[in-house]
């Protein structure tokens, strides 16, 4: 355990961290598999963006890499046009 104070902080702080990033993480994932798992042209068309938004802004909080982030959207499009 820690002895410092500014060590017990630091311990605190990366516990929130970590959840927040796991909320946000499974939020995506959920999505993901949401968006694709729909078949209906207008409502994935509606929904994409916002998906994407939801890569990118993980991207940007360092949850994920960004070359994964771009991976993720690059298939999701894929799968969506052969949908279409």
């Amino acid at each position: 355990m820690a002895n410092h104070k500014a060590t017990r902080k630091d311990i605190r702080q990366s516990e929130k961290r970590r959840d927040r990033n796991r909320y946000y993480g499974k939020t995506t994932r959920n999505a993901i598999r949401d968006l694709l798992a729909n078949t209906d042209k207008a409502s994935v068309q509606e929904a994409l963006p916002k998906v994407m938004s939801m890569i990118d802004k993980l991207a940007r909080r360092n949850v994920i890499h960004k070359n994964k982030a771009g991976n993720l959207k690059s298939g999701i499009v894929k799968k969506i046009n052969a949908i279409a």
